[in-house]
């Protein structure tokens, strides 16, 4: 009942439809579907207006920051004012006070070895610099 016999002649071919190729393409494209669905949401960039933002600050955050930059194997530049290394702790104490809690931000010039910029940071925590930052610049 179920089962059909197929005649076999010798001019006649077998005609059925190949629906493997048509599977593999369907199911490529529901793949590229399920996978193309998140990035089309995640596109978007939301922007704040600044108008809003404005609004809700409403004290200025004074961050005070201590600029040191290593010159040389010998001499320290602290906020434009050149010093000599021997000497940067007793530069910066006054600067450290602790009402404030300033932020030291230290760079190197090119060619100042990598154990004068360590002492140099061991010299701003001897002077009670707690927030440290290195910049490339």
């Amino acid at each position: 009942m179920g089962t059909r016999k197929r005649k076999e002649n010798g001019t006649g071919g077998m005609f059925e439809v190949n629906m493997t190729p048509l599977i593999d393409v369907s199911l490529v494209l529901v793949v590229m579907l399920l996978l193309a669905t998140p990035l089309a949401f995640e596109s978007s960039i939301m922007v704040k207006k600044s108008e809003k933002t404005a609004a809700k600050a409403e004290k200025e955050n004074d961050i005070k920051r201590i600029e040191l930059r290593v010159v040389s194997a010998d001499e320290v530049r602290v906020n434009r004012d050149l010093v000599a290394r021997e000497d940067l702790v007793d530069a910066l104490r006054p600067l450290m006070t602790a009402d404030t809690d300033p932020v030291v931000v230290i760079a190197c010039d090119t060619g100042v070895s990598h154990g004068t910029f360590v002492d140099v940071l061991d010299r701003a925590k001897m002077a009670g610099a707690t927030e440290i930052a290195v910049t490339g610049k």
